[in-house]
């Protein structure tokens, strides 16, 4: 009965339970208003973001809006109502403008664009042209598709599109007639509706084909819509032919166009922001970007004012341009400060890599003001080629894709490897920036001639105007990463962005007076004669033996430059240098072929003096003084060999002549002699752990190059390793096979100059074995007698004394021997008695 009652209670409380929790989640359902979903900051949004208006939003203006964005600035301002701050007029929209021309014909070797979000730079091209042939002197060495031009596009509003906000001179699309506000929909029939979808759209087109891509142009009434009508409506479909050309090397870019070789992790930045460091007694605080509380020039968008010299003006071979932003008091009323203008200016010259930049902050109030300014570098250096260069660094431990350089009037050059700045950045995220130099640093140290972001074969570097030897005014100088630390992924961490700032004394300007700096920006090759000119010879290290490196470099341009193929030069200059040290490969050659006659002997000692190693080492050493021979010998003609090679592989890892330059001109295979040969891709299907870029071990090419040069090296050990006489030396034998096979795969990247030196050195070593094998006496060395020790030595036979001979023998004469105290023979005392 118990029982009963127990489970007509349970099942009582049962029924009621479940009744109650539906009554409830029906009435919580009816009352409360629906969960929101989390955003990445933690804080309640309205509804899901729509992946094409998140796309769009992405796509808007530029980078650094995306960073630190206007309402970042709001927040930043002072500490009152929007309605009631004072805000200067400003464009709404930012706006992209261009210095320079990529048409062979105005002679300029960089394409610059530029951005009025922040009146800094965003991308840089390199269009400089080789004597003759036209072509680009430097392009993209990882992409072989076509080019049409860069257009910063962001996605259209109400069409599926792209619209067009830049269009570089003489690009392929502006010869074409593609104009800024153009809406691109097609490009070779494939829909074009994000910006990337136009390098997906050329990807298997090639330089000299001609696309067609259609678009919607918009009329020169456009501008004028009714009120409710928008710019789309205005928009006529046009369809236009463009003739695609090499793509021209981005030196500079955002870290969003870097293509296969985007890195997760890295942030999108303008480069060479500007942003005040101090205004009154408010200043940037550490592991800060701005001053917190004041707005932030650099997430403005200024006004843009271009100057374009007419012909017969002195400086009609000189494009320049110049920014704008006016700061209210309002704007700056947490720094209790009084009104500010900001000027920027930017002047290219033709045939050159250097951008002259003037910054000025002039004082619109009617009081004084301290005032000083922070200068970001460039960021976003082109990562070409990061997961297969051998980069060299004078630190132990090693260079990254991107470094910090920098070299004071001491001649202390210094690199900063981007792996130190960014382990630095995980530690202390707090204050992620090391410093170059503070007020507390030796003097010496502060006045820099260069600090530059460095790559293997390319380098930006901002330097003292024209006529200055180096910085003499700047406060602090440190270097960071442009990236999120802990979202780099650990097999590329090779590959972070990278940057430096720039931090000015603190000045009190007048009224009506300003705060001026001019400088210069370097952007380009680290070609010799052209980095030398500007006191950046240092950014060419070729770390041991430079100097040997330095004269076959030297010797190589000669060559290269008489024969027009650097792939035959390298042949050649491979076998002259090998060919100089033949009479010591023959010395060597012979040593070793009389350590071979001496090998039977050595061994009956090694056997017999098994177990006293010391007595072992005595026995050799005096056979080998009596027979007349210097086991070092052999060694000597290697370590004389030794910086001549070293010299040689350091000059084809660093010399950037050997970039882009083909093995032949028939065939787009090797056509990149400092990277690898590229036979074929297999990223596509091969796993990434052997194909990915960074995290694979053979990168996602097949290289046939590599293949010979391995199997050359096991060539060789077969033909002159001599057989094994024992188990021991088998083994090692199969151990030094496997060593071979495992240095196939670290060998499997290196760039295709480096490998027709490994191939030619094998091939010549083989033939110069067996060269030297028949020009060696056929006689034997020694003669038996010696070797036994019962007769003279060959060479000494019938041979009369020198005068040096006598002086030895008489110097290295052996003393008599002395008895011990305990031996001596005691004097006899009785006979004395």
């Amino acid at each position: 009965m118990l029982a009963i009652t127990v489970e007509r209670r349970l099942l009582t409380f049962i029924i009621y339970s479940t009744a109650f929790l539906a009554i409830y989640m029906s009435l919580r359902h009816w009352v409360m208003p629906p969960p929101q979903p989390i955003a990445k900051d933690k804080q309640q949004v309205a509804a899901p973001v729509d992946e094409d208006v998140q796309d769009q939003e992405e796509d808007a203006d530029s980078e650094a809006a995306q960073s630190r964005s206007d309402a970042d600035a709001s927040e930043n301002a002072a500490d009152t109502d929007a309605e009631d701050r004072v805000v200067p007029e400003r464009p709404k929209t930012p706006e992209w403008v261009t210095l320079g021309s990529m048409d062979p014909k105005a002679g300029y070797s960089m394409l610059v664009t530029l951005n009025s979000r922040g009146g800094a730079i965003e991308r840089i091209e390199l269009v400089q042209r080789e004597e003759g042939n036209g072509k680009l002197k430097y392009r993209r060495v990882d992409v072989r598709s076509g080019y049409m031009g860069y257009f910063a596009a962001t996605t259209a509003e109400s069409v599926d599109g792209v619209t067009v906000n830049v269009v570089g001179p003489g690009t392929p699309a502006q010869v074409a007639g593609l104009k800024v506000g153009d809406i691109i929909t097609k490009v070779n029939g494939k829909a074009i509706v994000r910006r990337n979808d136009i390098d997906i759209a050329l990807a298997k087109t090639k330089p000299g084909e001609s696309v067609k891509v259609e678009l919607l142009h918009r009329s020169s009434t456009s501008a004028s819509n009714e009120p409710g009508e928008s710019a789309e409506d205005s928009l006529t479909p046009q369809t236009i032919t463009v003739k695609l050309s090499e793509h021209p090397l981005d030196l500079i870019r955002l870290a969003r166009d870097g293509g296969a070789d985007e890195v997760i992790g890295n942030d999108s930045e303008l480069s060479c922001l500007l942003t005040l460091a101090q205004v009154n007694r408010k200043g940037i605080m550490v592991g800060d970007q701005a001053i917190k509380g004041i707005t932030d020039p650099a997430t403005l968008v200024w006004t843009t004012e271009k100057t374009n010299k007419s012909a017969g003006d002195a400086l009609d071979e000189v494009d320049e341009l110049s920014f704008r932003l006016a700061l209210s008091s309002d704007e700056l009323a947490k720094a209790k400060g009084q009104p500010l203008e900001l000027v920027r200016s930017y002047r290219l010259a033709k045939a050159s890599y250097v951008i002259d930049m003037g910054i000025e902050i002039q004082n619109k109030g009617d009081q004084p003001q301290d005032l000083a300014y922070r200068l970001h570098g460039p960021n976003g250096l082109t990562l070409e080629g990061w997961w297969y260069s051998n980069k060299i660094s004078p630190n132990f431990s090693g260079a990254a894709a991107r470094d910090i350089v920098y070299t004071s009037v001491a001649n202390r050059h210094e690199l900063l490897s981007g792996y130190d700045l960014l382990k630095l950045a995980k530690k202390q995220p707090e204050d992620p920036d090391q410093s170059i130099y503070s007020p507390d640093s030796d003097v010496s140290t502060q006045a820099l001639k260069y600090v530059a972001v460095d790559a293997q074969y390319f380098v930006t570097a901002y330097l003292p105007e024209a006529g200055k030897r180096a910085f003499t005014d700047l406060q602090r100088v440190s270097a960071g990463i442009v990236a999120d630390a802990d979202e780099i992924p650990r097999h590329k961490e090779r590959a972070v962005n990278t940057t430096f700032y720039l931090t000015s004394n603190v000045s009190t300007v007048k009224p009506g007076e300003s705060l001026k700096q001019t400088l210069r920006l370097f952007a380009g090759p680290k070609d010799p004669d052209v980095v030398e000119e500007y006191g950046l010879g240092d950014t060419i290290y070729y770390g041991w033996f430079s100097p040997f490196a330095r004269l076959l470099a030297g010797l190589l341009h000669v060559i290269g430059g008489v024969i027009g193929n650097y792939a035959i030069a390298i042949i050649l200059l491979t076998v002259l240098v090998r060919g100089l040290m033949f009479p010591l490969s023959r010395k060597a050659a012979i040593n070793a072929q009389r350590m071979q006659e001496l090998a039977p002997e050595l061994k009956k000692i090694s056997e017999k003096y098994k177990d006293d190693m010391e007595g072992r080492l005595k026995a050799q050493r005096e056979l080998q003084a009596r027979v007349g021979f210097n086991p070092m010998a052999g060694c000597l003609p290697m370590f004389l060999q030794l910086p001549i090679f070293i010299g040689l592989y350091r000059a084809l890892s660093v010399d950037i002549e050997l970039r882009q330059k083909a093995v032949s001109s028939a065939t787009s295979w090797a056509s990149n002699l400092a990277g690898p040969d590229m036979a074929a891709y297999w990223g596509d299907w091969m796993w990434d752990y052997l194909s990915g870029r960074g995290t694979g071990w053979l990168g996602p090419y097949f290289n046939i190059l590599p293949v010979f040069v391995v199997g050359l090296f096991l060539l060789q050990q077969k033909l002159f390793m001599p057989p094994a006489t024992d188990e021991q030396t088998a083994m090692t034998q199969k151990m030094m096979n496997i060593m071979t096979l495992m240095m196939g795969l670290f060998f499997f990247r290196v760039p295709a100059g480096l490998c027709i030196y490994f191939i030619t050195s094998s091939l010549w070593g083989i033939c110069e074995r067996i060269l030297v094998k028949k020009t060696l006496p056929a006689k034997k060395h020694f003669d038996l007698g010696v070797v036994d020790g019962t007769a003279v030595p060959t060479e000494k036979k019938d041979k009369p004394l020198t005068l040096a001979d006598r002086i030895r023998n008489q110097v290295n004469k052996p003393e008599e021997p002395i008895e011990r105290p305990n031996k001596r023979r005691r004097p006899d005392l009785k006979k004395k008695r």
